[in-house]
């Protein structure tokens, strides 16, 4: 993953309510959901929602599909976790990392 890939996708997620829904797709899986139930769940406005998910989307965080006259959302695994693989891939100068219930690191 590229530098600006990273910096795009940490920005799309640093506004609460698209850290929000992008959790809300990571918890249902690849099924995905669509934006009336997203609505339903999240309370609120449609058009807030489908702002949000352009921006998510824009960044590579989400995927959509339409199924008949559905559109359906989720969450692009693939490329949250490159995300992740670039934000860890240096940790700990190569070294394995401390144990998650340890609060401090000795790198």
């Amino acid at each position: 993953m590229e530098e600006k890939d990273v910096v795009r996708s940490l920005a799309a997620l640093a506004h609460d309510l698209r850290l929000k829904i992008f959790r809300a797709l990571v918890v249902v899986g690849q099924q995905g959901i669509t934006p009336g139930t997203m609505v339903e769940h999240l309370d609120v406005p449609a058009a807030t929602l489908s702002f949000h998910l352009k921006e998510l989307s824009n960044a590579g965080l989400v995927t959509q599909e339409r199924q008949g006259r559905n559109l359906i959302y989720r969450a692009s695994f693939e490329h949250m976790n490159g995300l992740l693989g670039f934000l860890t891939e240096n940790c700990c100068q190569g070294e394995a990392c401390l144990p998650a219930t340890t609060t401090s690191c000795d790198c």
